[in-house]
């Protein structure tokens, strides 16, 4: 029986990813690193402090992951503060809505810092529906660690058996499955090459796992 759901953030509730590309790319432009397009989309679902690790040892820059990341995050506030245009995505408020009345407990398990996730849940007046918020940022391993589904699921106070992720990256998707945790894929419109094979189900619709549907798949 579904008793919980583990939403992801970015690509799952807002997108914000146009303006983390933006804030990485200020930062890659001011210590003068050459990232790829590829690589960059390589590190979708993982940590800031994941990615500047990973940034530092191969570029070999002089300064620190801890520089990188502050480089980063405060590019990333500005914009995000600036941007007046940021709206949930389509669907999301209704289905979190929906979940909500019908009994269920909802995490947030993101690899965003709590900073990012605390202001987008109280931009958008969504912490009266969920019960705690996790950020991958403060944990040793980020997604595909399936290190925050598992704590987000304990959070919830039910059997991992109990509850679904929602998931928008490969990366997401694969800790997720790590966890043991049913997935839900979300092809949206925002997504852009990820693989969602390792999904239990994939949708590009978030009406497609409002409670009455998704409660008969487990």
């Amino acid at each position: 029986m579904l008793k919980a759901v583990l939403f992801d953030m970015d690509g799952v509730i807002v997108d914000t990813e146009p303006l983390h590309q933006k804030a990485f790319q200020m930062m890659f432009d001011e210590v003068g690193m050459d990232v790829s397009t590829a690589m960059y989309r390589g590190f979708t679902g993982q940590s800031t402090k994941e990615i500047c690790r990973f940034l530092c040892t191969h570029f070999r820059v002089k300064q620190s992951p801890e520089t990188l990341v502050q480089i980063k995050r405060s590019n990333f506030t500005r914009l995000f503060f600036e941007d007046k245009t940021l709206e949930l995505l389509e669907g999301v408020e209704d289905l979190i809505k929906d979940y909500y009345k019908n009994g269920l407990t909802l995490v947030v398990a993101s690899s965003a810092s709590m900073f990012t996730i605390n202001n987008v849940m109280e931009r958008f007046h969504l912490n009266p529906y969920f019960k705690d918020k996790l950020s991958g940022a403060d944990l040793k391993e980020s997604k595909p660690n399936p290190e925050i589904f598992l704590k987000a699921a304990k959070l919830t106070g039910h059997n991992k058996k109990e509850c679904i992720v929602i998931e928008d990256s490969t990366n997401g998707i694969i800790a997720a499955k790590s966890a043991g945790i049913y997935c839900v894929g979300y092809n949206s419109f925002n997504s852009k090459n990820q693989n969602y094979d390792n999904a239990d189900i994939v949708i590009s619709d978030l009406n497609e796992i409002k409670f009455n549907k998704i409660s008969k798949r487990l």
